[in-house]
């Protein structure tokens, strides 16, 4: 018997995000993140919610995974970006492992 190999999308699918739709638990702050020399969150992030647009980082935080990565991998020292725990009840819940 051979297991299924399964990608990362599909084990994200599995978490139940709530998401607070007035109180962004990050933002960016895009005049830093023009100045990254590497943009490493582009990569970096477990989730893939940073992404390259016509050479500016997009974010959704809807998706978080609140690993906190993109504060580590941040060149700016993490200044580019303002990251907090959501509030309670919103936020990320892992259903599975």
């Amino acid at each position: 018997m051979a297991l299924k190999r399964r990608t990362i999308e599909y084990y994200l699918g599995l978490d139940k995000f709530v998401v607070d739709d007035e109180h962004a638990h990050i933002t960016l702050k895009k005049e830093l993140c023009r100045t990254c020399p590497g943009k490493p969150c582009t990569v970096a992030c477990p989730a893939g919610l940073y992404k390259l647009k016509d050479g500016e980082v997009e974010f959704d935080y809807a998706g978080c995974l609140e690993c906190g990565t993109c504060r580590a991998v941040c060149p700016q020292s993490g200044t580019a970006l303002t990251w907090a725990y959501p509030k309670g009840g919103f936020g990320v819940s892992f259903r599975y492992g």
